[in-house]
C-alpha cells in the first residue's frame, strides 16, 4: 500500500488537509500528515507535530511562536519539514507528497519537495500556480495544481479540485510504488542543448546512441542546466557532453536565462567525464524587446522571435566568460575536455549572420586558454559549433572518456 505524505500548516488549513486525507484513505493509500504550523492551534490531528518540525531545525516551536515573525518560522519549518520528508522517504514511507496552500504554505511545502530525487511524485495546490512558478518548482519535477478558488474551506469548486489532487497523487503513488525499468538501463549522458546549436548536439546524440548510451538533452534556459546538474549530483549520469553553456552569460551579464552562479561545476564535483564546448555564448537572453533593460538600449540586439531577445556578448564580456569557465573547470575532480570551434559559437555567430563577431570570439577563446590548468585537455577546431565532424569528435571523446574511467572505478 503506497503512502503519501501531507505536509501543510494545520493551524491555518487543517480543515482542508482532513478532507485530503480522507480521499486519500478511500483510495487506499496511507497518509501521513505532517504539522508545519506554529502560531494557532491544529484543526486537525497530525501524524507528525510541529514540535517534531520544529526540533529537526534545531528550534523550539514555542519559541518561534512567541517571536511572532511568521516570515521566520516558515523558513525555519520548511527546514525542519525537508528534514522528516528525507527521513520518510529513506525509510520507504513515502511514494508521494501532496501539499496545499498560498505563497506561505507553497514556499515551505516545496522547499520539502525539491528536496526529494527526481521521480518521486510531488503535487502542489497553490494559489500561485498561475503564475511565476520557478521559485516553487526550480529545477525538480513538482507539479502544481491551480485551486481556482482561495484555499478557504470546502464548497462545491474546492470540494472538486481537492478531491482531483488526491486522487493525481494517489494515481501517481501507486505507479511509483510499482514501478519497475521496463528494460536493461543503458548508461546517461546529459546534453544541453539551444535553438542555435540543435544541429551539434542532434549530430552528437546520434553519435552516442549509435555507441550505446542513451542521452538526455537539456534545453539551455536557466532550469535546463539546473536540471541536468542535479541529475549529476544524484548520480543519474556516466558523463556530461555540454555544449551549450549560455547560461553562463546570462548570469554574467544579467540575462533571464541563469542556472545560478554554480553553473558548470557539478560534473567536476562529482568527477565523471564532461566535454564541454562554448555553445550560445556570444549571447544573452531576455524577453521581448520591450523589456530589454535600458541600459542595453544601445548593444547589439536580435529579436529571434516575438518573445525573445537576444544580445551580442562584448569582447570584454566574452574575456571574463572564458575566465569564468576556466576557474570552473580547473576544479573538477574527474576528466575534462574542452572543443573549442573558432569560427562561431552559434548558428547566428558566424559569417555573414547577426552576431558574427570574430575578436570577441577570440577574446573569450584567449582568455579561456590562458587560464586552464594544464592538466585539461583542450581541442580547436576550425570550424563553426554546428559543423557535424566537430560534433561526432565531441561525442567520440567523451565516450573514449567514459570507458576509460570504469576500469579504475571496477579495480576501486
Amino acid at each position: 500500500m503506497p503512502t503519501v505524505v501531507l505536509i501543510g500548516t494545520l493551524d491555518t488549513k487543517g480543515v482542508e488537509y482532513e478532507f485530503l486525507r480522507q480521499r486519500l484513505r478511500e483510495r487506499g493509500c496511507e497518509v501521513l500528515l505532517i504539522d508545519a504550523g506554529v502560531l494557532g492551534a491544529p484543526q486537525a490531528a497530525p501524524d507528525i507535530a510541529r514540535e517534531e518540525v520544529a526540533r529537526a531545525a534545531g528550534a523550539d516551536v514555542a519559541e518561534l511562536a512567541a517571536r511572532g515573525d511568521r516570515g521566520a518560522a516558515i523558513a525555519t519549518m520548511a527546514r525542519g519539514a525537508t528534514a522528516i520528508v528525507l527521513d520518510l522517504y529513506r525509510a520507504g514511507r513515502l511514494h508521494g507528497i501532496l501539499a496545499l496552500g498560498g505563497s506561505g504554505g507553497s514556499s515551505l511545502a516545496t522547499t520539502a519537495m525539491r528536496a526529494l530525487p527526481i521521480g518521486v511524485p510531488k503535487l502542489m495546490v497553490s494559489t500561485l500556480a498561475s503564475g511565476d512558478t520557478r521559485p516553487y518548482v526550480g529545477a525538480s519535477d513538482i507539479a502544481m495544481l491551480y485551486p481556482v478558488v482561495d484555499i478557504a474551506g470546502i464548497n462545491r469548486i474546492s470540494e472538486r479540485i481537492l478531491t482531483n489532487a488526491a486522487a493525481a497523487i494517489a494515481g501517481m503513488a501507486q505507479a511509483y510504488e510499482t514501478f519497475r525499468p521496463s528494460a536493461p538501463s543503458k548508461p546517461l549522458i546529459g546534453a544541453t542543448m539551444f535553438g542555435v546549436t540543435t544541429p551539434c548536439v542532434t549530430e552528437a546524440r546520434k553519435e552516442l546512441e549509435g555507441r550505446g548510451y542513451e542521452v538526455l538533452v537539456f534545453h539551455a534556459t536557466g532550469t535546463g542546466g539546473q536540471a541536468m546538474e542535479n541529475l549529476v549530483k544524484g548520480g543519474f549520469l556516466a558523463g556530461v557532453l555540454d555544449i551549450t553553456t549560455t547560461e553562463l552569460a546570462d548570469e554574467l551579464v544579467g540575462g533571464v536565462l541563469s542556472a545560478g552562479p554554480e553553473r558548470l561545476e557539478a560534473a567536476g564535483a562529482m568527477g565523471i567525464p564532461q566535454v564541454v564546448s562554448l555553445g550560445a555564448l556570444d549571447m544573452v537572453n531576455f524577453g521581448p524587446l520591450e523589456t530589454v533593460p535600458e541600459r542595453f538600449h544601445h548593444r547589439r540586439l536580435y529579436q529571434h522571435n516575438p518573445t525573445v531577445t537576444l544580445m551580442r556578448t562584448t569582447r570584454e564580456e566574452c574575456a571574463e566568460l572564458g575566465r569564468i569557465i576556466a576557474r570552473k573547470l580547473n576544479a573538477a575532480k574527474g576528466p575534462v575536455a574542452v572543443f573549442i570551434p573558432k569560427r562561431g559559437f552559434s548558428a547566428i555567430d558566424v559569417e555573414g549572420k547577426p552576431f558574427y563577431d570574430p575578436e570577441a570570439d577570440q577574446a573569450l577563446i584567449e582568455a579561456l586558454e590562458a587560464n586552464l590548468a594544464p592538466h585539461i585537455e583542450v581541442h580547436e577546431w576550425d570550424t563553426d559549433i554546428n559543423d557535424p565532424a566537430f560534433a561526432r569528435a565531441m561525442a567520440a571523446r567523451l565516450d573514449e572518456l567514459i570507458r576509460a574511467q570504469q576500469p579504475a572505478e571496477a579495480a576501486s
